[in-house]
């Protein structure tokens, strides 16, 4: 029997939903270039665009927006289940605990679009809530009159955030609202298999979703701004490191063997900003002058800026801690795992793959 661990290479499902192509730098939403949604949409307009399969009009966008409002309210009961949690429970933990406690609901199988804006709605109240508790401040309310992320923002730390800040950090969600058949999304589309309920294959989502191989913060990333702020000589502090045999974080990916589409996208989002923030400058800077140290040092290694490397210089310049990023990250992507669990819906079939037993065979297990 042919086997492939990890399942890589295997083809689990049919999906319209995004395509990842690594080898090309490809990735599309519904068929669309991704620097092409970027151009085009919000995060609300890009969440109806993997929802639905078509963009919004401006009724629709208007009721979306809506939606999205009228679930970002956290009932008594949610908060006092937050407020009940170990005080050195970490945020993942929390946001998986908060989001089960959803199935007590009306969730039942078959999944709808209107249960995916509310749990899209609900993860960063939850977010911002146990933050502002945990530091002994009062949580903040949703804001009707912001859009989503400057919402999230507001919520977090207290104040309407910047326009160059609400628009990074909106791109980098909108990049990361889906990315293909990663382990999150598989983790979702096997509960939902199962005819589970769209919470339990959230839940699942955000467990996978938890671990370091995953959903792991660009901390690497921002170390290396933080040496180059201080050294104030982006090429003397690279130079030193690529001659030392140091790997610069944030330039290569595993996935993508070319340039990575979602660090293009970012890019072009945040030269509209350029002498906005000094952090996202900087990042700026220190990637012209990598990419050229790279094809110098590295020749024929075609290694070029990640989506992690621009993402670490938005969490810098909106001071997010590091605690927050993948908890932000999951964030955004509840959208592509509940759109994964309703396409999944319409044609399931159970996932029920072989294993291969390498154990002992029965005569011997029966000699001990």
């Amino acid at each position: 029997m042919n086997t492939a661990k990890g399942l890589k290479g295997v083809v689990a499902v049919e999906t319209s939903i995004s395509s990842v192509d690594g080898k090309n730098g490809i990735l599309l939403y519904r068929g669309l270039d991704i620097c092409e949604v970027m151009k085009k949409a919000s995060f609300e307009k890009a969440a109806y665009f993997l929802w639905y399969g078509k963009w919004p009009d401006d009724y629709e966008l208007t009721t979306i927006k809506n939606e999205l409002s009228q679930h970002r309210m956290l009932s008594s009961e949610m908060k006092q289940l937050i407020d009940g949690l170990r005080k050195n429970m970490d945020m993942m933990s929390v946001i998986r605990t908060a989001v089960s406690s959803e199935g007590t609901m009306d969730y039942s199988w078959k999944p709808t679009i209107g249960q995916a804006i509310r749990l899209t709605a609900q993860v960063p109240s939850i977010i911002a809530y146990r933050k502002r508790t945990l530091e002994g401040k009062a949580p903040v309310s949703p804001d009707p009159a912001l859009n989503h992320v400057e919402n999230y923002l507001c919520m977090l730390y207290g104040s309407v955030p910047s326009k160059a800040h609400a628009n990074a950090l909106e791109a980098y969600m909108i990049l990361t609202l889906e990315h293909g058949m990663n382990a999150s999304t598989f983790s979702a589309r096997v509960t939902a298999s199962t005819e589970s309920d769209l919470v339990s294959a959230a839940t699942s989502a955000i467990g996978t979703m938890k671990g370091p191989l995953h959903g792991g913060a660009p901390s690497g990333v921002i170390d290396l701004l933080h040496e180059i702020s201080e050294a104030t000589h982006i090429e003397k502090v690279l130079r030193g490191k690529l001659s030392k045999g140091e790997k610069l974080m944030g330039f290569g990916h595993r996935v993508y063997k070319t340039l990575d589409p979602r660090a293009i996208a970012l890019k072009e989002r945040l030269l509209q900003t350029a002498g906005e923030d000094p952090w996202l400058d900087l990042a700026l800077e220190t990637e012209r002058i990598a990419v050229e140290l790279l094809k110098e040092y590295k020749p024929g290694r075609a290694l070029y800026t990640n989506v992690e490397f621009y993402a670490a210089a938005i969490m810098k310049a909106i001071q997010m801690e590091p605690e927050l990023f993948t908890p932000t990250f999951t964030a955004s992507r509840m959208v592509g795992w509940t759109a994964h669990v309703l396409e999944q819906s319409e044609d399931n079939t159970i996932f029920r793959p072989e294993s291969v037993y390498i154990g002992p065979d029965h005569s011997v297990a029966g000699k001990i």
